[in-house]
């Protein structure tokens, strides 16, 4: 889905997603899930036995939000950190240096695997 990052652009997303076409959503950020998981609960669609939604950010606000979001939370300490680690090391000839996965997926209920 497309959008501008916001809440409300999740939710005009959200009005006009086709529901039967997918099983899951992907937003950019936890706000356009947000007003997606909103706009999904007013055309009577629930989250996660219709759909699942995962965002991205792990905002602290987002736990106030029904159902708790999966989400993926960015270490950005450790993305600095490997960002200026591998700049050195090219810098130094010495190739990229070692890669290492940032991210992390934080399950919670927007998504049908919580259910099991």
């Amino acid at each position: 889905m497309q959008g501008d990052w916001s809440a409300d652009s999740g939710y005009e997303r959200g009005r006009d997603l086709d529901t039967e076409a997918a099983t899951a959503v992907f937003a950019a950020n936890d706000r356009m899930a947000l007003g997606l998981v909103h706009a999904l609960a007013d055309r009577g669609i629930r989250v996660p036995h219709d759909i699942s939604i995962v965002g991205f950010d792990d905002l602290p606000e987002t736990r106030h939000l029904h159902p708790l979001p999966t989400t993926i939370r960015q270490d950005f300490d450790a993305l600095g950190t490997s960002a200026v680690m591998a700049a050195i090391a090219a810098i130094d000839d010495r190739g990229s240096g070692d890669r290492h996965l940032i991210p992390h997926l934080i399950e919670r209920a927007s998504t049908a695997r919580s259910l099991m």
